[in-house]
């Protein structure tokens, strides 16, 4: 056996089939609810998580991490399906993952590397709040059986692993408050009240729409939502299960990844769909660990669905919510309740601002958009900050020499003008920048409004110690060593 095959198909073959076993199960209610929430029929969810898995398990860049049907790609078809129908959203799905394959070849999964720790933190914790705000509807205005039920699941859950880890836990969970939950004939909440599961297996399918620009001008809009949100959450949430595994993944592979999944579902009558944290945690704390876990999950999500359907619609409910409160559980980071004393305030507001726009809107963009925008507001104030001009008389008092320290950019660049006295009556100034950097033309323009305030005053100016990348840029788009550019300015 290659190294290739046992890293990533074949070196945890038990742990896999067992841990894909336990995520087909829970694939199942979320599935029909995402469906539901888009306003399709069961098997549009249920046939898109088969064929998203299975397609991902081979062409994903992150081994171990599930894929499938997700709510938040459900939210963005709402609108989609209810004015244009199921065979617009087929269509709109198809385009979705030809938009992901052309981000993975322009490598935009390297720009996850611009997403701070904070930003994935409440990212994290915003997702474990809605995973478990997901399961309180089964929680509410129901028997004393269904607490019961469930409160019995988290047990078995935490306790078992201390009898033996040989089987993973939330498999012993869905499979014991089955058989009590048919023994004892509870008038429960199960699978099968969530929707029809479907009977037979999908079949090859494409979109009935016209082909033409209207058609593209209808579901374009659409398809850009959707690849972005896929991405964002696909990504985001590889990076989580890279930490979890502490190891690595390809982010652009897993962008042409998640696209091919989504052609492949869309042909095969499903919805779009990405990576799940849930699931994906799941997975990871049942001992998945390759490729193997995600096949496992989509192939045996099939066989559930299309040839035991009669066997899991009899699944309580209470069962499945038990293992997604394990899964919030697992998937907050308490850690970060401790550093709120411990961390700078910028980090605490960027992780908790993150917290609440994805809680508030159930959009995971969003979140993410805010919480890279203020992260990135924070660092440019803070790097601004650090930045201090010191000056020196000559013996003679002709000369001023300005030392300039730190980094100058479009943050910096107004106090950077304010250090220098344009009134004090020498013969001349030298600027120091050895220990400064430019970074952009806000800086640029900055230096040359000094160096053209100081020569209005009659004052020579000497610009010594700019390093090789500042001295470019200073070079291309300075005007105070440009005679012509100068005049104009200075109304010549």
């Amino acid at each position: 056996m290659t190294p290739y095959l046992k890293h990533n198909w074949f070196g945890n073959l038990r742990g896999d089939i067992l841990a894909g076993t336990v995520v087909a199960l829970a694939l199942i209610p979320e599935a029909i609810a995402f469906s539901i929430i888009a306003g399709v029929d069961p098997k549009v969810g249920l046939y898109a998580s088969f064929c998203i898995a299975v397609v991902i398990a081979f062409t994903g860049g992150r081994p171990g991490m599930i894929s499938a049907a997700t709510g938040a790609m459900a939210l963005l078809m709402v609108t989609l399906v209810k004015e244009h129908g199921l065979e617009y959203l087929l269509a709109a799905t198809l385009l979705t993952g030809v938009l992901q394959i052309l981000a993975g070849y322009l490598k935009l999964g390297s720009l996850m590397r611009f997403v701070s720790h904070s930003v994935v933190t409440g990212f994290v914790n915003a997702l474990a709040i809605l995973i478990f705000m997901a399961q309180l509807p089964e929680l509410t205005n129901v028997t004393w059986h269904v607490y019961a039920m469930t409160a019995a699941g988290l047990g078995i859950i935490y306790l078992f692993p201390y009898l033996t880890r040989a089987v993973p836990s939330p498999l012993v969970t869905i499979v014991v408050l089955t058989a009590v939950a048919i023994a004892l004939d509870l008038d429960i909440r199960t699978v099968g009240d969530m929707g029809q599961l479907p009977d037979t297996l999908p079949v090859f399918l494409w979109p009935e729409v016209p082909l033409n620009l209207e058609t593209l001008s209808i579901i374009f809009p659409y398809s850009v939502s959707l690849a972005m949100v896929g991405l964002l959450e696909s990504l985001m949430t590889a990076t989580i299960i890279d930490d979890l595994t502490d190891s690595d993944s390809d982010k652009n592979r897993e962008c042409k990844g998640q696209g091919i999944a989504n052609i492949g579902a869309g042909l095969m009558g499903g919805m779009a769909g990405c990576a799940m944290i849930g699931q994906s945690v799941i997975n990871v704390k049942s001992g998945g660990r390759t490729r193997l876990s995600t096949l496992t999950a989509g192939v045996f999500l099939l066989l559930l669905i299309v040839f035991l359907d009669d066997w899991v619609a009899q699944i309580p409910m209470a069962a499945l919510v038990a293992v997604m409160i394990m899964v919030s559980i697992g998937t907050f980071s308490w850690e970060s309740l401790r550093n709120l004393k411990t961390h700078p305030m910028s980090t605490n507001i960027v992780m908790l601002t993150t917290v609440v726009v994805v809680v508030a809107t159930h959009n995971l963009a969003w979140g993410v958009f805010v919480g890279v925008l203020l992260a990135a507001m924070f660092f440019a104030n803070k790097v601004g900050q650090y930045k201090y001009v010191e000056s020196e008389l000559s013996a003679d008092a002709s000369t001023r020499t300005y030392r300039v320290v730190g980094q100058v950019f479009f943050a910096s660049a107004d106090k950077f003008v304010e250090f220098f006295d344009f009134r004090e009556a020498v013969d001349k100034v030298v600027i120091d920048l050895c220990q400064a950097h430019f970074w952009d033309i806000t800086a640029v323009a900055a230096l040359d409004k000094v160096v053209l305030k100081f020569r209005r005053e009659g004052t020579e100016v000497e610009i010594i110690g700019l390093n090789e990348a500042s001295t470019t840029i200073v070079d291309r788009f300075a005007v105070h060593d440009k005679p012509d550019a100068v005049q104009n300015l200075m109304g010549h």
